[in-house]
């Protein structure tokens, strides 16, 4: 059976479903799923509750009711068939007598896979792989790194000026960017599930890293902040180390390192906000998965550039990124951009409850 122009525009959804609970459900997948009752029509939808609350496929039913009989379920990743801290998705859509399912990604791991096989054994018309790059590309990013790489999928943020310049000669930066740019900058932290800068950034700029409103006030999510200080040069005093948020100090030796400890404490979506040094580190050994560039539109012809040496010495070494989109900001333009290569990682299995 093809997939019709109503399962298409649920798929969309479904995804933007996904999308709107990034940086609350970690350890487990953001996923999104929309019902779609017998003649097509939209009755339900759902997105990954956090950790023990239900999945994107009973909040959908929960709210489609007895609509879901003989209708099709859209989902971004193929339901579970396993107990975790829920019980197994494929048998709350058998019970609701779902009559076809549509998913974007196949299951990737042991522990829950076999939800579509369970579904299909029942007499459920079961299509898999529809939009499934775009699904990959988007709010399951992260938790596929941490099934393929065992690490949380990094997104680094910087602003410059269109000269490359993080900050003045004399050290000053924190206007760079407009207002816009820097409501975007909070938004993009709620998505996280970490925040992450070095030393030299808390010293320097003192920031409390954590998601701000409108009027400045601390607004949940609450990621964890993160501060790479090996040498113990953070003072109790600083922002970073306050009430607001929780805070974790690594001493890691290298971004690899950090990336265990982090994916260890459930992080699976990495905001890195460091300086040009912490920035280079990251690219350097390839573990940074996307971009967040924020430009304006001034020169300063001095001062540290938006990243330290990467070790590269000609034209042909250099690090490749594609650009994702372009967004104006106010005054502003933020850049999203993905390496066009990657390190090769490990593969390991990361189940969900």
């Amino acid at each position: 059976m093809t997939t019709d122009p109503a399962e298409l525009r649920a798929m969309r959804r479904a995804r933007e479903l996904g999308e709107s609970v990034l940086g609350t459900t970690s350890p487990n997948p953001a996923v999104g799923a929309v019902i779609l009752a017998a003649d097509g029509t939209p009755v339900g939808e759902g997105a990954t509750a956090p950790p023990g609350g239900p999945h994107a496929e009973v909040a959908a039913l929960a709210q489609a009711g007895d609509r879901a009989r003989g209708g099709t379920a859209i989902v971004t990743l193929e339901p579970c068939a396993h107990t975790g801290r829920t019980g197994p998705c494929a048998d709350a859509l058998l019970a609701a007598g779902i009559a076809r399912i549509v998913v974007a990604v196949p299951e990737p791991t042991e522990p829950a896979g076999g939800g579509a096989d369970r579904l299909r054994a029942a007499g459920v018309d079961v299509e898999l792989g529809v939009e499934q790059a775009e699904a990959e590309a988007g709010a399951l990013s992260g938790w596929l790194t941490g099934v393929r790489e065992h690490r949380p999928f990094v997104v680094w943020k910087v602003a410059a000026t269109l000269d490359g310049r993080v900050a003045a000669a004399d050290g000053t930066s924190r206007w760079i960017t407009g207002d816009q740019a820097r409501a975007a900058v909070h938004r993009l932290r709620a998505t996280c599930d970490a925040v992450l800068v070095g030393s030299g950034t808390a010293l320097a700029d003192d920031p409390q890293l954590t998601v701000r409103d409108a009027e400045g006030r601390n607004v949940a999510p609450k990621p964890l902040r993160v501060v790479v200080d090996r040498r113990d040069r953070v003072p109790t005093t600083a922002r970073v180390l306050d009430d607001a948020a929780p805070t974790y100090v690594s001493r890691a030796a290298d971004p690899a390192g950090l990336l265990a400890e982090l994916f260890d404490r459930d992080v699976r979506r990495l905001l890195l906000e460091g300086g040009p040094t912490l920035a280079a580190a990251f690219l350097r050994e390839g573990l940074v998965d996307e971009a967040v560039v924020h430009l304006a539109p001034t020169f300063l012809g001095a001062g540290p550039s938006l990243v330290g040496d990467l070790g590269l010495s000609t034209i042909t070494d250099a690090l490749s990124l594609s650009i994702v989109d372009v967004t104006p900001l106010g005054g502003d333009v933020q850049i999203r951009l993905r390496p066009t290569r990657h390190t090769e990682g490990h593969q390991h299995a990361d189940g969900r409850g």
